[in-house]
């Protein structure tokens, strides 16, 4: 059954979605089929931050209201999205495209911090927040953006400890998160 290779999908659930998707008309599925056939189609990465996005510009780049000098940095899109859901955060956002990971061979040179380094230079950034998973790959990839970019005239800034290590950004709850953000320390 493919919705078993789905992650977090196991037997049971897959069996439940199945029976969902049989009460569901012929039109409604005709429907989930061709978003899913489209979902490479339609899905572009937005030229400024780097989010998965239907625009590029994504929303939040052409958002001219947003703090332009307040720069966040995450993982990737879905981060992005746990922070944007607290309603806290007005700045803009920078997807590395991942973490450094020893084991799986990810150094710097394979994430996006080239452009955070142009983003930086060429705009008037004067904050940054980094926030990114409490485990050691989310750590170790801190600490290497700290040393690069503390050279800078920047204001460099953590999320709070409030979320558990180990835990993934993308799991914490909006006030957990919320409050992470509020409460962010300097670095």
């Amino acid at each position: 059954m493919e919705l078993t290779r789905w992650p977090s999908v196991g037997p049971k659930t897959a069996e439940r979605y199945v029976f969902y998707l049989l009460n569901q008309s012929p039109e409604r599925l005709q429907r989930l089929a061709q978003s899913i056939a489209e979902l490479k189609e339609k899905i572009i990465i937005c030229r400024n931050c780097g989010a998965v996005s239907e625009t590029n510009p994504c929303f939040i780049c052409k958002n001219k209201q947003r703090n332009q000098a307040l720069l966040c940095i995450v993982a990737n899109t879905r981060d992005m999205l746990s922070i944007e859901s607290t309603g806290i955060f007005n700045g803009r956002y920078h997807i590395l495209g991942g973490v450094i990971n020893a084991i799986n061979k990810i150094g710097p040179e394979k994430l996006n911090i080239k452009s955070l380094q142009n983003k930086i230079e060429n705009n008037n950034i004067k904050e940054i927040i980094i926030a990114l998973s409490p485990n050691m790959e989310g750590e170790g990839t801190a600490i290497y953006l700290n040393k690069l970019l503390k050279s800078n005239d920047l204001k460099i800034t953590r999320i709070a400890r409030g979320l558990p290590s180990g835990s993934e950004l993308e799991y914490a709850d909006e006030m957990t998160l919320g409050n992470a953000l509020k409460f962010r320390t300097d670095l």
